[in-house]
């Protein structure tokens, strides 16, 4: 796992506000006593069973709200000669794997709380407004991966090591690496979400999730190029994810 700097330690002096936020990933009692508890109820964040059938909602809200995201910055770029900031988190062929594809192969081979993409999206929207970069179908996977990742990191009491989440998110562990100091950086190593902001978010991807707006056509993760698949990929997963094979993206 990557060796964060001293600033991380964050994470030491906030364990007691870690500890409420966790709380809302399924502690009796917490959802019942927040003003949003229906929304918690309804994003499949309380007490969420992986033994149930299907997924929490917040995927497929996080994945809908992203991919309208795109849709729009992309449409917008077409018109223009501003292309956006370029970062290491861009790719550069077409994408393979559509956003929700991924996220749910991201949640599927990885032990953490649905609540964590809520605060993957919080990480997601600070670093692209301290950037001024665009989301776009180029680098939507990079910047997925390293914020859940670092969701899961300062939130949740267990996690795996980088070089799991590196071959659950197809790319190779010093890639995931980087593009995690990266954004660390970028964020000034400041991670900790407060249960008032993470309720604001909560209810900004619940109204998000509930417009009509129409999406033309699904926006699919970028395709790895030559030489940045990991070959080791994930191999206690299973072989296939949606139609696609483990190494397939």
């Amino acid at each position: 796992m990557i060796a964060l700097s001293n600033k991380f330690t964050e994470r030491r002096s906030s364990k007691k506000q870690n500890h409420s936020l966790r709380m809302i990933m399924g502690a009796e009692g917490f959802g019942t006593k927040s003003a949003i508890s229906k929304t918690y109820a309804n994003m499949g964040l309380e007490q969420y069973d992986r033994g149930d059938k299907g997924n929490p909602k917040i995927l497929s809200i996080l994945a809908s709200v992203l991919e309208r995201t795109v849709q729009k910055n992309e449409k917008a770029m077409k018109g223009s000669k501003e292309r956006g900031v370029v970062t290491v988190f861009h790719g550069t062929r077409a994408p393979v794997l559509t956003v929700r594809q991924y996220i749910e192969r991201i949640f599927k081979y990885s032990n953490f709380s649905p609540s964590c993409f809520v605060v993957a999206y919080v990480y997601l929207e600070k670093f692209l407004n301290l950037t001024d970069c665009l989301l776009t179908s180029l680098n939507v996977h990079r910047l997925l991966i390293t914020s859940i990742v670092l969701a899961v990191k300062f939130v949740d009491d267990d996690c795996y090591n980088n070089a799991y989440y590196a071959k659950v998110g197809g790319i190779t562990t010093a890639e995931l690496n980087k593009l995690e100091m990266k954004f660390l950086k970028a964020l000034d190593f400041r991670l900790h979400v407060s249960v008032e902001s993470f309720d604001k978010y909560c209810l900004k991807l619940e109204k998000e999730s509930n417009s009509k707006l129409q999406i033309d056509r699904p926006i699919r993760i970028f395709a790895w190029g030559k030489g940045m698949i990991n070959k080791d990929i994930v191999s206690n997963c299973s072989p296939t994810v949606g139609g696609y094979t483990c190494r397939a993206f």
